[in-house]
């Protein structure tokens, strides 16, 4: 058995997709490199081919039919015969050096039979026209090189949260706990992170700069602009967090205190660039969106709208909204996340 399956989600990506494949090929034998070609018009499908064929054993090149960014680590996950998981976007990297050290930490866990269920990382935003590179990572909120459980996680900052470029799941938890993302759908790595993490008991925090996510193309799902065309996928996984889980029946504090922070971001995502918008309609599925939450769990909703972002996100009066755009412009500015 392989060690680490890494699913790469491939839709016209010639340009840069052998770059996040030859960052991987350093980990050998313990990886397995899957290619996913999401229907692609260009050379993907010949590209990967052509990786397979260099490195038999390896990289998987899987061709299908158009499924979207989650249809395609469906198909990944389905592929993955190691022992561990994780994604990779086309347009990403790993550093080769981290991943070297990663590997050899996840062997020794294993050998010890001490296999946590997430394994994390930290990861690098890679801006276009910025010098200075942001880490995220979790030094003061996880204990580092050993295995802990969610009672010893303390208080994550403002973004600060576990994505998918930070984290490694164990493969059978992911197929445990049933996660299939919406096909055709943006913004579905957000469920990749969210739904599994009642089923995860043990962790282990690595303080590696492992993963380098890129922004800087307009085509970018997480290009504003993108967002604002795309804001019913936004809302469509929005709604998917919240049916997920009923966070008031977790019985450990740190892991609803987590999870409930992660819910409150997301509907302040979406509430803040409804509210860019500025439409009627668009104000309207605002106010649906927060009488969605209301209806579904009436105590999830009271605790996550008396926030001071939850306020924000939900207020109808025109000065309120001018705030949130603002504080919004401060945020992308301090945080760089697109």
């Amino acid at each position: 058995m392989k060690l680490l399956s890494v699913a790469i989600p491939c839709y016209n990506s010639e340009n840069y997709m052998r770059h996040a494949v030859e960052t991987l090929l350093v980990g050998g034998e313990d990886v397995e490199i899957i290619i996913v070609d999401d229907g692609s018009s260009d050379r993907t499908y010949e590209i990967g081919l052509e990786l397979q064929e260099a490195h038999p054993g390896i990289v998987k090149v899987v061709h299908q039919e158009n499924a979207g960014h989650g249809g395609a680590v469906n198909t990944g996950l389905k592929e993955a015969t190691g022992l561990y998981f994780k994604v990779v976007d086309s347009d990403d990297w790993v550093k080769e050096e981290a991943l070297l050290e990663a590997l050899a930490t996840l062997k020794g866990l294993v050998a010890d039979s001490a296999a946590p269920d997430m394994f994390i990382c930290n990861y690098v935003y890679e801006k276009v026209g910025e010098k200075k590179k942001r880490v995220i990572h979790y030094r003061n909120c996880m204990p580092q090189d050993c295995i802990f459980t969610w009672d010893d996680v303390s208080h994550f900052r403002t973004g600060q949260f576990i994505l998918m470029h930070s984290v490694i799941y164990r493969t059978k938890l992911l197929k445990d706990c049933g996660l299939e993302l919406p096909k055709h759908t943006f913004y579905v790595d957000n469920i990749y992170v969210y739904q599994p993490l009642p089923q995860v008991k043990t962790m282990y925090y690595k303080d590696l700069n492992l993963y380098r996510y890129f922004i800087g193309r307009e085509d970018q799902s997480v290009n504003e602009n993108n967002m604002m065309k795309r804001i019913d996928q936004q809302l469509l996984v929005t709604r998917t967090i919240i049916d997920l889980h009923d966070l008031t029946k977790l019985k450990c504090r740190s892991l609803r205190s987590y999870m409930s922070k992660y819910l409150m971001i997301m509907m302040t995502i979406s509430s803040v660039f409804l509210i860019k918008i500025g439409t009627e309609e668009a104000l309207q599925k605002k106010d649906e969106l927060w009488q969605y939450l209301e209806n579904k769990n009436k105590r999830m909703y009271r605790d996550i709208s008396r926030t001071v972002l939850g306020t924000s996100s939900k207020t109808q009066s025109r000065p309120g909204q001018e705030v949130v755009k603002f504080g919004y412009e401060i945020a992308r500015k301090l945080f760089q996340f697109n």
